[in-house]
């Protein structure tokens, strides 16, 4: 499922999912969740990036749309080599309650799952 929008609010990035579910994922969570290589180890997987390392007022600044299937997000501490895929999104959004949805039951039965 790809994102109908993507909205920068004052509390977190909103994506309103092609169902019309909206989820807003938290700055500061969001950031944590990169796997670019220089956020997470590559060949252990090992997170690199510390939760005290990131800003308590961090927000996305800019974002751009990767093909089909993810978002790749300019940060305010001028991270910006991080792709995030839309099943990850989705997947923070079914399985973490940091993640505020309007109806995670439809978008778990939209997805299939």
């Amino acid at each position: 499922m790809e994102p109908k929008s993507v909205n920068r609010l004052s509390d977190g990035l909103e994506i309103i999912w092609g169902n019309d579910v909206s989820c807003i994922y938290p700055y500061k969570y969001l950031r944590l969740q990169c796997a670019c290589a220089n956020c997470v180890e590559e060949l252990t997987g090992k997170k690199l990036l510390k939760v005290s390392e990131i800003q308590e007022d961090i927000i996305v600044v800019e974002y751009l749309i990767v093909g089909k299937y993810a978002l790749q997000f300019l940060w305010s501490d001028a991270h910006e080599t991080g792709i995030y895929p839309y099943n990850s999104l989705l997947g923070y959004a079914l399985n973490d309650e940091a993640v505020v949805c309007s109806d995670r039951d439809k978008l778990l039965a939209d997805l299939n799952i």
